[in-house]
This record gives C-alpha cells, structure tokens and sequence, in this order.
C-alpha cells in the first residue's frame, strides 16, 4: 500500500513483493511487478503495463552537476532527466537504470546491467554499461500481445 500511496498514480494491479520505494514523481501503469525497487530523485518516472523487475533494481532520475558546477567534485544543484518505460519490460535482479533512459516496449534488461542510454523496442541488453545482443522474436511476441497472454 505505502508504493501506491507514495506514486503520483497506480493502476489497479500492482505488485510489490519486497520492500520498494518510489517518489511522486511516479506513475504506474497496470500490472507492475516489483520485486524491490528503488525510485530516487526528482526527475518523473513513466512505468507502462505488465512491468516486472527482479530485486534490488535502482532507477535513478537525477545527477550532481559536475560539469558545469560552482564546486570540485560538484555543487548542490541537480540535473534532473525523465525516466519512460513502455509496456512489457523486464528488468532482471540488480539493474540500474541512469538518469533520462527511455525503455522501448518488450525489451528486457539482464541482471547486473547499468543502463546508461535508451533501448529500443523489443531489444535484450545486458553488461556495463548495458549494451544490446539480441532481439525478441516480434512475431512471437505480437502474436502473444494480441492474445492478451501477459504474466
């Protein structure tokens, strides 16, 4: 209940089966697993329809100015970015994803990967920083969207 109360918005099902944190700025979309999430910082985060992630995964939505700063290493400000996760996304165990990532629909992130640029739909990516390897099987994958068979 605390995950709901905390996110901007919830769709009706949701899932939380270890502890897990998220800001205002969050939105859930229907059917979201979490299996230990962590949401920081100030930036929105958009999560879609049937999302699941293994435990302990980040999703971080801001950084220190360190570039352009007033202070060494960096200053008090932050550099605040969007998060968007389209429907369909697994994250595996331990993911990590970096300020202003977009998740394209049906792709899946191995456990342990840090996640620094976006990701097409329906690629499977893994490593650090995460990079692509595979594809799903979009026929496959249609052909189960359209029978509405979702986990």
């Amino acid at each position: 209940m605390r995950v709901r109360r905390q996110a901007r918005c919830a769709g009706p099902i949701l899932h939380v089966n270890k502890y897990s944190s998220v800001t205002g700025h969050t939105s859930l979309g229907n059917n979201v697993n979490f299996n230990g999430m962590k949401i920081r910082g100030n930036g929105t985060v958009s999560i879609g329809d049937n999302f699941h992630c293994g435990e302990e995964c980040i999703i971080l939505t801001d950084n220190h100015n360190y570039d352009k700063g007033t202070a060494i290493p960096y200053d008090s400000t932050y550099l605040v970015k969007e998060t968007i996760i389209e429907d369909n996304v697994w994250l595996g165990s331990r993911v990590i994803l970096l300020p202003g990532v977009h998740l394209g629909e049906g792709c899946i992130v191995q456990a342990g990967s840090v996640v620094t640029r976006s990701v097409p739909k329906f690629a499977i990516v893994g490593g650090n920083p995460a990079k692509q390897f595979k594809t799903r099987d979009v026929e496959h994958y249609n052909r189960l969207k359209s029978e509405k068979k979702f986990h």
